[in-house]
């Protein structure tokens, strides 16, 4: 399995970029936004590494190997909660994720079915079964500014969990006051939070419920 690719840009189109790996050619699939991203930035370099998602595309009279890249493991987690609904796969979510992960799981755990029906082949039912499956679990990719880091789900004391949370809202860009206060506040509403998942998923909530 490739997790991890890194090489020269040999070719670039709209949703995929051809990496040079040692004189070896790979065609690495790239959702819409995460291409936004790499466009958008100001330090553009002829090297580029990305975090994949490897799987097999079968057809009728071939099975193919794809890559699917992203910047960091917070994006490909997010990717691979977002094929767990029934009905997306892959291919699927590649198309759909055209806008910001942080607009897709705040409409998420808002039930904004406008915004969802807006992405590339989702209609209404299959965005109703995307909340259905995954409102309440995605409150962390909601507090996504820039650059961010995979969250822990493995359960530890409390004070593992804290410091962990707080180590990703750093990478989430916020300051170590601001992600402090953030983080005192949700374990002092709730002190029963054991995971570094649920401390982030509840301070999106109380973020958004000061809007």
């Amino acid at each position: 399995m490739i997790s991890r690719i890194c090489g020269k840009v040999r070719q670039k189109s709209s949703d995929s970029v051809l990496l040079d790996v040692g004189g070896l050619c790979y065609e690495v699939f790239i959702p819409q936004t995460i291409m936004n991203s790499i466009n958008n930035d100001e330090n553009k370099a002829e090297t580029l590494e990305l975090v994949t998602y490897h799987y097999h595309q079968i057809e009728p009279s071939k099975s193919m190997p794809v890559l699917v890249g992203f910047l960091n493991e917070i994006e490909k987690e997010f990717f691979e909660r977002f094929i767990t609904v029934s009905g997306i796969g892959p291919k699927a979510a590649l198309k759909a994720l055209s806008k910001p992960i942080s607009e897709i799981a705040r409409a998420i755990d808002e039930e904004d079915y406008s915004l969802l029906k807006s992405l590339p082949g989702i209609g209404m039912q299959r965005a109703k079964e995307i909340v259905a499956k995954l409102q309440g679990k995605v409150g962390k990719f909601a507090l996504i500014q820039d650059s961010c880091a995979k969250a822990s789900k493995d359960k530890g004391s409390s004070e593992d969990a804290k410091s962990e949370a707080l180590q990703i809202l750093l990478k989430l860009q916020y300051n170590t006051k601001e992600a402090n206060d953030m983080i005192d506040r949700v374990l002092k509403r709730k002190p029963g939070l054991e995971t570094t998942e649920e401390i982030l998923n509840e301070v999106y909530r109380q973020k958004t419920s000061q809007i």
